[in-house]
């Protein structure tokens, strides 16, 4: 069986995720000589860096999500099926779905990555991920539902459990976590739960290395440290999480901490396909590309954002796996396509800086000629990540979130939200997949 798509005598460039990378690529083709198809197992393409304010209950998921086909309504080369991709033949240049098979003349594989945890099963069992949409509206809810019962527990270890919060890793997504929670402790929980001891909320993070955001400069982190510190985060650098039984967090020192709820944002690992040779896959499960973004050995097989491994002069280990790389290969890639990879053009990745936001009015920015940090900082920020959204709509509601609550220090959105269940089943929270 094969999924119907319509017939074509154009060359079809099969794109796998409507990520950052895959969906540049995808807008970038959109009215060329190409027939192009998209596929990902959602429907919606998900803005990742505000992940973490859906999650803390600060944007709606619409808010952060844009659907996929209202994005081509108007392109006619351009075909969206919502599907996962099984394997890859290359020699058959054959992918095969649930849908049924898909024949490609070139293949595009832009899955990005998910949660790394390191061969940890105990952690990757009770420990809460962030790398979509659902997820972090699993966290909302398991976040504002253990709130609901630390109301009703008298004994104090049990509340703590159901009260304290560890993040472990202190990249730009834990760092934000933190902040998002801090203030959530500070402005939204005393009125909201007046019957709870608010100080008794303790919100740690735990970073491996010895210091936070590392990649960026030495301002930026000891900046971040210090904001933490200033809002009430528990910041424990140079410690490693050895283990996680949904009760107590353990760490290689053999300390312990009580706490019902880890956020892990310790790692990434690439989303690989089976089919693909293992010999192309290196670290972090990433796949070996070429300059031009042409997986090793292949001339009609392209990887791109955070699943390719590419050295440059610059990266010698690889670029990071942020959007800016991602977009940028898809620029670049879509141009070659374009000319038939007639004197195509090398990728060369050009930094345009970092940044994290540590709640209001704080966050710290790298660019390549200057730093800083603080409020302008957080400006920065606001405007940058405002932008980037797709959708006129989402910029409006997003921007009007942000302006109620920085007037207001309050959102609306504290909603626990449990998928129904039918056939009488017992309603749960459970994460929806």
């Amino acid at each position: 069986m094969y999924i119907n798509i319509p017939p074509t005598d154009k060359e079809r460039i099969v794109i796998i995720g409507a990520g950052f990378a895959g969906l540049s690529l995808a807008r970038k083709l959109a009215k060329s000589s190409y027939q192009v198809i998209l596929l990902d197992k959602n429907n919606f393409h998900q803005f990742q860096p505000l992940f973490y304010q859906v999650a803390m209950a600060g944007l709606e998921p619409s808010s952060i999500s844009f659907p996929l086909r209202k994005i081509f309504q108007k392109v006619k080369n351009v075909f969206f099926r919502m599907t996962e991709v099984d394997r890859v033949d290359t020699a058959a240049q054959l992918i095969s779905t649930p849908l049924g098979d898909l024949h490609y003349d070139h293949l595009v594989l832009a899955m990005g990555a998910d949660t790394n945890f390191f061969g940890n099963e105990e952690v990757r069992r009770h420990a809460i991920p962030m790398k979509s949409v659902s997820e972090a509206l699993y966290l909302r809810n398991a976040i504002l539902n253990d709130f609901e019962k630390a109301l009703n527990v008298v004994d104090y270890d049990e509340r703590q459990g159901l009260i304290d919060i560890v993040i472990v890793g202190g990249g730009p997504t834990g760092v934000e976590v933190a902040g998002a929670l801090a203030e959530m402790k500070k402005y939204i929980l005393p009125r909201e739960y007046k019957e709870l001891d608010c100080d008794e909320i303790d919100i740690h993070l735990i970073q491996g290395a010895d210091c936070l955001l590392k990649g960026m400069s030495s301002e930026a982190s000891e900046a971040a440290e210090r904001f933490l510190s200033d809002i009430g985060v528990q910041v424990k650098l140079n410690t490693r999480v050895t283990g996680f039984d949904g009760k107590y967090v353990s760490m290689k020192d053999g300390s312990k901490i009580r706490s019902n709820k880890v956020i892990w944002a310790a790692g990434i690992r690439a989303n690989t396909i089976e089919g693909m040779p293992e010999e192309v896959i290196t670290y972090g499960r990433r796949i070996k590309v070429n300059p031009y973004n042409q997986v090793e050995g292949f001339s009609r097989v392209y990887a791109l954002g955070d699943l390719a491994y590419m050295e440059e002069k610059d990266f010698p280990e690889g670029h990071p796996q942020v959007a800016q790389v991602a977009i940028q290969q898809a620029e670049n890639l879509a141009k070659n396509l374009k000319k038939n990879f007639v004197e195509p053009k090398e990728f060369a990745y050009n930094d345009l800086g970092s940044m994290a936001t540590i709640g209001r009015n704080r966050a710290v920015v790298d660019l390549s000629r200057v730093k800083f940090q603080g409020f302008f900082a957080w400006v920065v920020w606001l405007v940058v990540h405002l932008f980037a959204l797709i959708g006129v709509k989402n910029k409006i509601f997003v921007f009007i979130n942000w302006l109620w609550n920085y007037m207001t220090y309050d959102q609306s959105l504290r909603l626990i939200i449990r998928p129904y269940l039918p056939f009488g089943k017992k309603e749960k929270m459970e994460k929806v997949e």
